[in-house]
């Protein structure tokens, strides 16, 4: 039997911020779900990079109707980071380019734009044209933005915002990222 879409499309321009631990696995959880509704989607990393993840691997079972582009140049400014600051801004702008590309494409159903809020919050990027072309755009398909510390402008004009809040987390304890759980 054909798939059939029983209500109408509504695009949204989704919100996922906070202190806790989720984020990202709540924009692949998305994705997830948009591959199994007959949708594409595909995710931009600002800041994870360098390094091999789960969903790395994960997503090559998906293909091609979900796509991850690891952008960033790792942790900015802390834990070991020893690059320029300008290689990260350098970056976060190829990839914050790459996402428009991939919205104005049409080949998507929903764009990910996984820890835009902390490149934001870092200053890689400036907010009032991430703002413009997130309000322009934002009814064309749906986008997600994740990250700590969403700016409240960004948040006003989020039509599904969800915080995530830490309340308790092996770091706290001194324990490092578990992969296969954290990255």
């Amino acid at each position: 039997m054909p798939y059939v879409r029983l209500e109408p499309l509504r695009l949204m321009l989704i919100v996922i911020t906070g202190n806790g631990k989720g984020k990202t696995t709540s924009a692949l959880g998305q994705a997830l779900r948009a591959v199994g509704d007959q949708r594409r989607a595909i995710m931009f990393q600002f800041i994870k990079g360098p390094w091999r993840s789960g969903e790395d691997e994960s997503v090559k079972r998906l293909g091609p109707d979900f796509k991850i582009i690891k952008g960033g140049k790792g942790f900015v400014g802390i834990l070991g980071d020893s690059l320029p600051r300008a290689e990260h801004v350098k970056a976060a702008q190829k990839t914050w380019a790459r996402g428009k590309k991939a919205v104005a494409s049409g080949k998507y159903d929903l764009v990910i734009f996984d820890e835009l809020n902390v490149a934001l919050k870092l200053r890689l990027l400036k907010l009032a044209d991430i703002l413009s072309f997130l309000k322009k755009h934002k009814n064309r398909l749906d986008i997600m933005v994740t990250g700590r510390g969403a700016a409240k402008t960004l948040i006003s004009i989020g039509d599904l915002v969800s915080e995530v809040r830490e309340v308790k987390h092996p770091f706290g304890k001194g324990l490092k990222a578990k992969r296969g759980v954290e990255y």
